[in-house]
């Protein structure tokens, strides 16, 4: 493989016009679809199977006008000072701004005075308002109404506060904008020239751009997730950059060792081009892997991530080169920071003297390491999951106010209420069946320490009238519901246990009525992905690392290397998950993300994570095991070859974490609480991967092992082809006194 990336390279190198004009020509049409074809993103998480979800299939399916899922707009009103919202004019105020939000989308307003909303004051009443569209199809009239219902009574001298996903707030590029800074600044201080800086910067933002149109034109054929792109868009940037600043910085290498431009370029794509494609593969199994856990929108989220990585690949291996092409000589000039000489040069840079001292320590080094991970993932015993919520939002939001307020006056439950859906298609009696169930609820909560603040049943009252009415709907749709106001807030612990409380009592309805309970809601299908994700995830795990390992044992020819890296990777999912609990769950330097309050982490986040971080975490491994395996493979012994080629990949290592570090922290600082978490986590742990596991732990476990972390065994290295990533073959054929160094690709130009 290195041979045909070799051509590749001085390929792309030599037709370098062609080569900028098809990728071009590829962003071009990619853009076109997305601003033809393109749809709208949506912010819903289901899962089809779970009880949650075959709540609302019931509902859909018997009452098809009902939209169970569709948009919730909560519309908070808050009289003045002293004052109450009963009072007729404040009452006619409210009223009035109600009547504004009449659209085509509206399903039901609940106003606070029928709805029984109303503060024991009568201080502060909430309306909600369900739509037939979930909110990504909700129309500008539709979000134009509710705007203009809360300014009318804002006039009238009513404080309003909108909390649900009906309205949606514009995220600014500053995630996109804070990693390219960063990653401008690190590659300038590495090359020493702003011209060999902007060069990966281009790459990367030409592969991002058409992975983020590609997967925008998408959406008009596919509902995806809204973190969908922002996924792909982090993923790509990060990877983009950091693939060719590997090949460039062996590229300045190649030419500093007397190559020519064109044979340096093929050179650095044979060998640093083989480790990159490898690093993607690696990433690319780890994000398609998602799909194992049959869950739509992590599917979506990995083949989107897995798209532009494959993207970024492509374009270092062959837009990079065509554009070395374009700069000449003027890419190679400045003063480089990375080492240039062969392995074995034992040059005297900082990442020598670093190694060097591991290797005088490796026994304090490998223990200290292991410690501070262990000790760092100490807060994963208490790491609560849970769907984001409006409390969650950033403080001063609309959002936030308006849950903040609901909280304040009718409890937090009331922001999260369950809804226990009753099927009676199967009971002889339906009436009797839904009152079995209220009376099951009903008892519930009067259990010393239940976290249930009320029972809505589904009859509003025990009038004839409200009898007949539930006995009617029941013979036309053969359902009901019943809300069910919880005593906490939506996502914290007491509500899941509320959950599987409800469940349980149900569990024999169906012997004693025939009738069947089911509980969904927002918790309730957090509750449910979180079960669904657990029971997946040591499936996934085997399955993506299995992979990642055999990959790995071709590429260095070694058991025990990808063994280590795959165990390293542990530490370091440990360390980055430790923090999240830390700093979003506990508070601890919450200030510095510009977070207010305490959360659970989110629910898709340890699946997420270990995916996305785990593909990353090799990437550093080939990056920096890679010259190792190389300094090995032209004879070098095997504890010398760990001094060697760290010493040539350390800094080129390092100015990648960086930048990758600091793309992930761009997303950190978004309002958006998933962007956030996400970006968080990936940054913590590539830091911990890259500073902590593979420069220090990795090279010391090397230095103890010695000779037999190259172990292979005989049968299993007869499976595995060899990938000659460390270029032995390339080099010998390159070398060899009859083999030219033109290659017919380029005869004749």
């Amino acid at each position: 493989m290195a041979w045909q990336l070799f051509r590749l390279g001085r390929w792309s190198f030599v037709h370098r016009r062609a080569v900028a004009a098809c990728w071009l020509l590829v962003l071009a049409v990619a853009g076109l679809g997305a601003a033809t074809l393109s749809g709208k993103t949506s912010d819903k998480f289901e899962l089809s199977g779970i009880e949650s979800t075959r709540a609302f299939a019931l509902i859909e399916q018997r009452a098809p006008q009902a939209s169970p899922d569709g948009a919730t707009a909560r519309v908070v009103f808050e009289a003045p000072e002293g004052r109450s919202l009963t009072e007729p004019g404040y009452r006619d105020t409210v009223t009035a701004a109600l009547n504004r939000l009449r659209t085509d989308n509206i399903q039901t307003v609940a106003d606070p005075y029928t709805a029984g909303a109303l503060s024991p004051d009568g201080h502060v009443g909430y309306a909600t308002i369900t739509y037939r569209e979930v909110a990504n199809e909700l129309t500008d009239a539709d979000r134009g109404a509710l705007e203009d219902a809360a300014h009318a009574a804002e006039a009238a001298g009513v404080n309003v506060a909108i909390g649900g996903d009906a309205l949606t707030e514009t995220e600014t590029p500053i995630a996109e904008v804070f990693g390219i800074g960063i990653a401008l600044i690190v590659l300038a201080f590495t090359f020493g020239s702003l011209l060999a800086a902007g060069m990966p910067l281009l790459t990367a933002i030409v592969g991002v751009g058409i992975g983020l149109v590609s997967i925008t034109t998408l959406t008009g054929f596919v509902e995806l997730s809204s973190v969908t792109p922002a996924l792909g868009t982090m993923l790509g940037l990060a990877v983009g950059i950091d693939y060719a600043l590997f090949i460039m910085s062996r590229y300045r290498a190649e030419v500093r060792a007397g190559r020519t431009l064109e044979e340096a370029a093929g050179r650095a794509v044979g060998t640093a081009g083989s480790a990159v494609v490898f690093a993607g593969l690696t990433v690319i199994i780890a994000l398609i892997g998602l799909a194992i856990c049959g869950i739509g929108f992590l599917t979506q989220m990995g083949l989107g991530g897995a798209f532009t990585v494959g993207i970024a690949v492509l374009i270092s291996l062959t837009l990079l080169p065509a554009l070395l092409g374009f700069a000449g000589e003027k890419v190679v000039r400045g003063r480089t920071r990375a080492t240039s000489g062969q392995p074995g040069a034992g040059v005297r840079t900082h990442g020598r003297r670093w190694i060097e001292f591991v290797s005088r320590h490796r026994w304090v080094a490998l223990v200290a390491g292991v410690l501070v991970a262990a000790v760092a993932s100490i807060p994963i015993a208490s790491m609560q999951l849970a769907l984001p919520d409006d409390a969650s939002k950033p403080a001063g939001s609309d959002a936030r106010v308006a849950y903040e307020m609901i909280a304040e006056n009718f409890g937090a439950g009331a922001n999260g209420p369950l809804v226990v859906v009753v099927d009676t298609a199967g009971s002889a009696d339906p009436v009797a069946a839904v009152d079995t169930v209220t009376a099951d609820l009903r008892n519930l909560a009067a259990r010393p320490g239940s976290d249930i603040a009320a029972v809505l049943p589904a009859a509003a009252n025990d009038s004839p009238q409200a009898r007949q009415g539930l006995a009617q709907q029941l013979a036309a749709v053969r359902f009901a519901t019943i809300t069910v106001i919880p005593g906490s807030g939506p996502s914290d612990q007491a509500t899941k246990d509320l959950v599987a409380e409800i469940r349980a009592t149900a569990a024999d309805l169906p012997a004693r009525t025939g009738a069947h309970a089911m509980v969904t809601g927002q918790t309730a299908v957090g509750v449910d992905i979180s079960t669904k994700l657990a029971q997946v995830f040591p499936l996934y795990l085997a399955v993506v690392v299995g992979l990642a390992i055999f990959l790995l044992v071709g590429v260095f020819r070694s058991i025990w290397v990808p063994i280590k890296a795959a165990l390293g990777f542990l530490l370091s999912v440990g360390v980055s998950l430790g923090a999240t609990v830390a700093v979003f769950q506990w508070g601890w330097a919450q200030q510095l993300l510009g977070l207010d309050t305490t959360s659970p982490v989110l629910f898709i986040l340890p699946i997420l994570l270990t995916g996305i971080l785990f593909g990353l975490a090799m990437d550093y491994e080939v990056f920096l095991v890679s010259r190792m395996r190389e300094a090995y493979a032209h004879g070098t012994p095997a504890r010398r070859a760990v001094l060697d080629g760290f010493t040539h990949s350390a800094r080129v290592v390092v100015a990648a974490a960086i930048i990758m570090v600091g793309v992930f922290a761009g997303f950190a600082l978004t309002d958006d609480v998933i962007l956030k978490t996400i970006g968080f986590a990936l940054a913590v742990g590539v830091l911990a991967d890259a500073f902590l596991v593979r420069m220090l732990i990795v090279p010391a476990l090397m230095l103890i092992v010695g000779e037999r972390m190259w172990f292979l065994p005989k049968r299993l290295g007869a499976l595995v082809p060899p990938f000659d990533i460390e270029g032995s073959g390339l080099a010998r054929r390159l070398d060899a006194p009859s083999e030219s160094v033109a290659d017919p690709v380029t005869a004749g130009r």
